[in-house]
């Protein structure tokens, strides 16, 4: 068997798994309409990867605002619960292990999408730049369009919105999945909390660095109550990078993302959640994190770190082999690799991505893809 590392067990909260090979959560937008609802052909979706050592859902919306991109999935509603306990028990039939990703996207999205064709929610009444959201212009059909400027949110709705986070992952919980992941990264609402870029606002939650972790240590706390803070893990994408151009990405990059994010991962650290996920970025020639900040990491955070973003299976037993990571996400190869651990674990080529299908559809580009035949 090649990568050896790759394929110990190690134990993740109350789980064991079986390798070390992660389905991060990837959208899809394939849920049935109306209603934004988890269908049999996802469950097969899902099903076909349940080899992965752990398993990550698509970003969730954990309540009507939190939607940025057409035909994406709730958790919110009875409905909704009722079309993912479909995803859980495919996976669980094929032993796996599966979490939910709890997902608000704040500003980044549209009033398309919105209730009433409201503004967007945000920390602060500050436009999202050089991003999209996506709302559908037709039957099965949609359009990239550029968000607007959101509504500042009240105290009042931020602490609604605290409820929200921790009934939703009751609903993931009643739902079949295993635990859930609160979505902290890549500009939505959590990490637009955290941005100094984003939140201006001058009360408790926003200003010092303490205040803006608020939010995030108020989700965190009360996921925890919810369901245990051993079925808990949350996802950051920290970005270090020295160009101008990078440092506008999203209007998210701190001034100091090391310091910025070891605080945030105290947080994780203090209320004992059972993993970090942490999404480099993984464009054509992004920065790397740097060494330093992973070993900060792992001097803060006593529970499982999860790395993703552009990895090779030599790289991935690399970083495991070096200590500083414990489970590494495999992204577009899973798309385009259902059967990916079996793959690494004998060497076999890899399929490719059609960029052209990974968003929205039907079965192709998501279930279609082949096993490898031997």
């Amino acid at each position: 068997m090649k990568h050896q590392k790759l394929f110990t067990s190690i134990n993740l909260g109350r789980h064991t798994l079986k390798n070390r090979i992660v389905l991060p959560p990837l959208t899809r937008q394939r849920s049935a309409q109306p209603g934004d609802i988890a269908t049999e052909l996802m469950a097969t979706y899902y099903r076909q990867r349940a080899s992965a050592g752990f398993m990550v859902s698509e970003g969730t919306q954990i309540e009507p605002r939190g939607q940025g991109y057409a035909w994406t999935p709730g958790i919110y509603t009875q409905a909704q619960i009722d079309g993912w306990r479909k995803v859980t028990e495919a996976v669980h039939a094929e032993g796996g292990v599966i979490f939910a990703q709890l997902w608000h996207v704040g500003r980044v999205s549209h009033n398309e999408l919105q209730p009433g064709g409201e503004a967007p929610v945000a920390p602060s009444a500050i436009q999202a730049q050089k991003v999209k959201a996506f709302i559908q212009t037709g039957p099965g059909t949609g359009e990239l369009v550029q968000p607007p400027v959101p509504r500042a949110l009240s105290v009042t709705e931020i602490q609604q919105l605290v409820a929200q986070y921790a009934q939703a992952a009751r609903n993931a919980i009643a739902a079949g999945f295993d635990g859930v992941e609160i979505h902290a990264a890549n500009g939505y609402l959590v990490n637009q909390f955290i941005s100094a870029h984003a939140n201006q606002r001058d009360d408790e939650y926003g200003g010092s660095l303490h205040n803006r972790l608020r939010f995030l240590r108020e989700i965190v706390a009360a996921v925890a109550d919810a369901v245990g803070a051993d079925r808990l893990g949350v996802r950051f994408t920290p970005l270090f990078t020295s160009t101008e151009q990078d440092r506008v990405y999203i209007g998210l990059v701190e001034e100091d993302p090391h310091t910025t994010y070891v605080e945030a991962i105290k947080v994780l650290e203090a209320a004992g959640v059972a993993y970090l996920s942490i999404a480099e970025a993984d464009w054509d020639n992004a920065p790397d994190l740097p060494e330093s900040f992973r070993r900060a990491v792992r001097q803060t955070f006593s529970g499982c770190i999860i790395y993703a973003g552009r990895y090779t299976a030599e790289r991935a037993e690399r970083l495991i082999d070096s200590g500083l990571g414990d489970l590494v996400a495999f992204g577009r190869p899973f798309i385009a690799n259902p059967d990916l651990p079996t793959r690494i674990a004998n060497g076999w080529p890899l399929n490719s991505v059609d960029p052209a299908t990974v968003y929205g559809g039907a079965e192709q580009g998501l279930t279609d893809y082949p096993a490898y035949r031997d």
